[in-house]
């Protein structure tokens, strides 16, 4: 796999799985991660699998996950 960079088109990350919540909706609107080589994780909108992937690093992605266990975005709820 060649360098990765966020904005990159998911389709060139070939190889990679892509895992998404079990509390993703039938509709299909849902997101998308892929553990990469290297340790980073991207980021994609199942609804366009070839659009862009945003890639974080482990330390990016586990202050999101942590920060959304703690509550701190539940304002987006509602």
């Amino acid at each position: 796999m060649r360098d990765t960079y966020n904005g990159m088109p998911a389709t060139e990350l070939a190889g990679v799985t892509w895992k998404k919540s079990q509390r993703s909706n039938s509709q299909g609107a849902c997101v998308e991660v892929a553990d990469l080589p290297g340790g980073a994780v991207a980021v994609r909108n199942s609804r366009f699998t070839g659009g862009p992937a945003l890639i974080y690093t482990r330390p990016e992605i586990d202050a999101f996950i942590r920060g959304a266990k703690d509550g701190d975005f539940d304002y987006l709820l509602g």
